[in-house]
């Protein structure tokens, strides 16, 4: 299982939420470059990006940002938020990035996750943040009663193969990730599950891998020092990806 440590960004700078409440928001720095070179340091192969601006709503503000953290890291870059149309998607991959997660749109624009699913392959993931097993969308602000793990499953079928499944209930609490939703998903066919929220500890990344996950996400628990992020990489090697 391999592990992709998290920056998530708002406006430029590295911070952190609880449960997705930008009212929680937490800073941890001003250099998201300086922190996915420690990153890369420790050994991490990839990195998560948030782009919280543009969950909201609120255009690609930190573009910049993440076009030199996927030009300059030297780490294989996925990215989510502000990825509502073909162009916007197209955008960050022009600029280096290696995958682009739709979240809202995937929901919204099914079509649209077909059509970049098919035209990018292997460079378009599906995100999936769920609040008591319903989607929720637009920076979490939104429910839906759409069935998260039954929307997952069927990702296959529009081409998409890797999901970033996030419970939100558990993100930013350090709490441990919810294990019953990704064994669930542990035996969906065609499909690279990435595991978000909660994740806190060198048991909790045993867990996940022992699930053989494709991989897990760290945010909140590099930053609070709650867990080495060259450790968890070594505790991952354990599970096998998909």
């Amino acid at each position: 299982m391999l592990i992709f440590p998290a920056i998530d960004l708002r406006l430029g700078q590295v911070v952190r939420l609880t449960e997705g409440d930008y009212d929680q928001m937490t800073v941890y720095g001003a250099d998201p470059l300086a922190a996915a070179r420690a990153f890369r340091a420790a050994g991490a192969e990839y990195l998560h990006v948030v782009d919280l601006d543009a969950a909201r709503d609120e255009g690609q503000k930190n573009f910049s940002v993440i076009a030199s953290l996927a030009r300059d890291s030297g780490l294989k870059v996925e990215v989510g938020g502000g990825a509502r149309n073909e162009e916007s998607a197209r955008r960050y991959l022009d600029a280096g990035v290696e995958r682009v997660i739709l979240g809202s749109a995937a929901v919204e624009q099914p079509e649209l996750l077909e059509s970049l699913a098919n035209r990018y392959p292997g460079r378009i993931a599906a995100g999936v943040d769920a609040r008591d097993g319903k989607i929720a969308i637009h920076g979490w602000r939104v429910m839906t009663d759409i069935p998260a793990l039954a929307f997952v499953r069927q990702l296959p079928q529009r081409g998409v193969h890797t999901v970033i499944y996030t419970d939100i209930s558990r993100d930013g609490r350090l709490e441990g990730p919810n294990l019953g939703a990704y064994e669930a998903l542990a035996d969906a066919k065609d499909l690279q599950v990435v595991a978000s929220g909660g994740v806190s500890s060198e048991k909790d990344v045993k867990a996940l891998a022992a699930l053989k996950l494709y991989a897990a996400i760290i945010g909140k628990a590099l930053y609070a020092g709650k867990i080495d992020l060259a450790k968890a990489i070594r505790a991952a090697e354990g599970g096998e990806k998909q």
